[in-house]
């Protein structure tokens, strides 16, 4: 079986997504890749009860290349991300905070010096239809730059990573940021960190590259 190891990792990854909340039912997905190939979730199974025989393996153009069941439809947007960037692995999640702020919003406005761990201001990507090439460049182009996740409006997140762990670790932080930002908006209008401060902070350190203060 190719890339067994880095489809039993998908499982696990799976099951964390479950359990943290990113995901309902069957909806998000995950991918891994081991050089010009990549191991994916299946379409319409939920992510808890995945089998490593059950995540089939692609190549960079899409084609399945092993495993009986068909690859996620989102499929296109995670192998966007990868001819785009360095990204090991990619996180897809439908999380509660993180659509409520897609779908009112086009950034998730930094009232957390954390973004920065996300590789700064994160971007809300135009609406287009899942599954699709349009969907995929709208996303990519929200993570130019460096970015290491983004919103994807009215729908969800996704997060990268160095491996799937880092790429989960950010789906969680970007589920958190919005969920500060929603429960700080009804409070009140929420003090917005501005570009100067968000610099200081990233002088001291606070940056995708390194580790932060706590």
């Amino acid at each position: 079986m190719l890339l067994e190891a880095e489809r039993a990792a998908l499982c696990g990854t799976g099951r964390g997504m479950v359990e943290a909340g990113l995901v309902l039912g069957s909806s998000g997905n995950a991918s891994v890749r081991a050089g010009g190939l990549v191991a994916v979730t299946p379409g319409g199974m939920r992510l808890d009860r995945l089998e490593p025989a059950d995540c089939p393996v692609v190549d960079v153009r899409g084609r399945r290349v092993d495993g009986r069941l068909e690859p996620s439809s989102e499929t296109p947007l995670h192998l966007a991300l990868y001819g785009a960037s360095p990204a090991s692995a990619v996180v897809h999640t439908h999380s509660t905070h993180g659509v409520a702020v897609a779908s009112t919003l086009t950034e998730l406005p930094p009232i957390h010096y954390n973004t920065l761990l996300l590789g700064g201001v994160v971007q809300v990507a135009p609406y287009a239809t899942y599954g699709t090439a349009e969907l995929a460049a709208n996303v990519e182009k929200a993570m130019s730059g460096g970015m290491r996740a983004a919103l994807l409006a009215n729908h969800g997140g996704v997060a990268v990573g160095g491996d799937l762990d880092e790429a989960f670790e950010n789906a969680r932080l970007l589920e958190w940021l919005c969920e500060v930002y929603v429960r700080a908006r009804a409070l009140g209008d929420p003090r917005v960190l501005s570009g100067e401060e968000l610099a200081r902070a990233a002088e001291r350190g606070h940056r995708p590259s390194g580790y932060g203060p706590s």
